[in-house]
């Protein structure tokens, strides 16, 4: 499987602008409309705000599914948590931006 590396630098860059732009604004008040919250990580979980669309995705909604199946609809970090390494949903949201 190969990744268009322009794809890969421009989701990498996404979300580490809205991770790291939410380290100091509110929870509620920084995820722009059309945008969620996720929590991301084996262990420590990392906050990486998506677009609305990808919801549609079915490879996005076979990773729902598995958060469901780990956490079921309590989430420990009060959003939206996936069951995944960091660096590997880095790498998915960068196929779903290539397709």
């Amino acid at each position: 499987m190969g990744f268009r590396l322009p794809a890969i630098l421009r989701a990498k860059q996404i979300l580490q602008r809205s991770s790291s732009a939410n380290q100091t604004a509110p929870i509620a008040m920084d995820v722009p409309k059309g945008y969620l919250a996720v929590y991301v990580g084996e262990k420590q979980k990392k906050r990486f705000v998506i677009p609305v669309s990808y919801l549609n995705k079915p490879s996005f909604q076979d990773l729902l599914i598995q958060a469901e199946e780990e956490f079921g609809y309590d989430h420990p970090m009060g959003g939206l948590t996936i069951p995944c390494s960091e660096n590997m949903f880095i790498d998915f949201i960068s196929c779903l931006n290539c397709s």
